[in-house]
């Protein structure tokens, strides 16, 4: 038998995703942690393909390293053929691409001192009176124990907490090259309803252009259930073609995903030394999937507390947020408010700046009033009535994989 050899860290990051790197990145950057230990998967099936994240933001955060294209005009189609443009300053919407991330961050380990990346599988997590322990198995299944004052981690939880609504955000996307200019790479299409709408839940495409002559193009359901990649498949070809009118084109590389959408109460501590961050704490806003900005905003939050010597670390979403978007995720999953009339008309009665604040979970009590006024105000009011009386329920959690906003 392989003897098991030992490790300490005073921070254990697990997990080399959004939230990982973010947290390895916010750590290191403030000199909050004598010595951090990232731990990622090693190349092969526990590894996530490359992917994109996408956020608005104003002004310098950290990541312009990573940041690989941003958009100062944002816009919306409505089913009806109608379009909306808005000037969101002061902010942009940002892509950051996961390899340049990844290299931002690693860079920044290796040039820590103190900080380091492992690359190895976590298996357990356990408390010990010091802190937690983390088994291990390195490459060539060589077993490792690190110990840590405070473990991390970002790892997708087995199940979903019980919830009384729950949807998905899934979707599949394209990097296109099409042979003549077809896109603005000023503007970015966050939503696009003029494709055809599901049973039960929504449906758009979202248009990010890199330059005149290439974009991501994806296709989005927020529903129950997720699709066959044959079906995304047809669908996104349908968009690019009657839709977008691209004529021919080259798929250079495609990315796929699921994003939970849901009001479960994610549980953010998993041992006294021990806490979830990313999807698993619950940094997915309910009602859009949104994840990035909730991630970097709480690593942020995580760090300082470090820095001030205690661990009484902000939830990702307050408890008012969370209220507003189980309210809208019922009247969404009942079919209550027609969605995309409802987030098209957000976009077209409310003020950018405000809105996407509101989306962050960052506006004021009155700000958030104004804004459900123009919402569809009798079925709003009959979910908000209905909704503390509804049972959680459980539901295996979906295991195809995430690619966060």
């Amino acid at each position: 038998m392989t003897p098991r050899s030992t490790e300490d860290s005073d921070v254990l990051v697990l997990g080399g995703g959004a939230a990982g790197l973010s947290l390895a990145h916010r750590l290191t950057e403030n000199g909050t942690a004598t010595a951090v230990t990232l731990v990622e998967p090693p190349d092969g099936p526990l590894r996530p393909a490359e992917r994109t994240w996408c956020y608005w933001g104003a002004g310098t955060d950290g990541l312009e390293e990573a940041v690989s294209a941003t958009w100062s005009v944002l816009r919306l189609h409505g089913a009806d053929g109608g379009s909306v443009t808005v000037d969101p300053a002061p902010f942009t919407y940002r892509m950051v691409r996961s390899a340049d991330f990844e290299r931002m961050v690693h860079g920044r380990l290796a040039r820590t001192e103190g900080a380091r990346l492992l690359r190895g599988t976590a298996e357990a997590v356990r408390a010990v009176p010091a802190g937690a322990e983390v088994r291990c198995a390195l490459p060539g299944g060589r077993p490792l124990t690190l110990h840590a004052r405070r473990v991390f981690d970002s790892r997708p939880l087995p199940d979903l907490p019980p919830a009384r609504t729950r949807l998905l955000q899934h979707f599949r996307g394209w990097f296109v090259r099409t042979d003549t200019d077809r896109f603005d790479p000023t503007v970015a299409d966050l939503m696009d309803f003029r494709v055809p709408q599901p049973a039960h839940g929504l449906a758009f495409g979202y248009v990010l252009p890199l330059a005149p002559d290439r974009a991501l193009v994806e296709y989005t359901e927020f529903s129950r259930d997720v699709l066959t990649t044959a079906t995304y498949e047809s669908a996104l070809g349908r968009y690019c073609r009657d839709v977008l009118g691209l004529g021919r084109l080259t798929v250079e590389r495609t990315e796929q995903g699921v994003i939970p959408m849901t009001d479960a109460r994610f549980p953010r501590r998993a041992g006294h030394a021990v806490f979830r961050i990313g999807t698993a704490g619950g940094a997915t806003r309910p009602a859009t999937g949104y994840t990035f900005a909730a991630v970097q905003r709480h690593s942020r939050a995580v760090a300082a507390a470090l820095r001030d010597g205690h661990d009484r670390f902000p939830a990702p979403h307050g408890l008012r947020a969370r209220a507003l978007d189980a309210i809208l995720l019922r009247a969404l999953d009942t079919g209550r408010i027609d969605g995309p009339r409802f987030f098209t008309d957000l976009f077209r009665r409310v003020p950018a700046e405000r809105l996407l604040r509101f989306l962050d979970g960052t506006t004021s009590i009155r700000e958030e009033w104004g804004i459900g006024l123009r919402t569809p105000v009798r079925p709003m009011l009959r979910t908000a009535a209905e909704v503390p009386f509804l049972p959680r329920r459980s539901r295996p959690a979906d295991r195809t994989g995430g690619n966060p906003r």
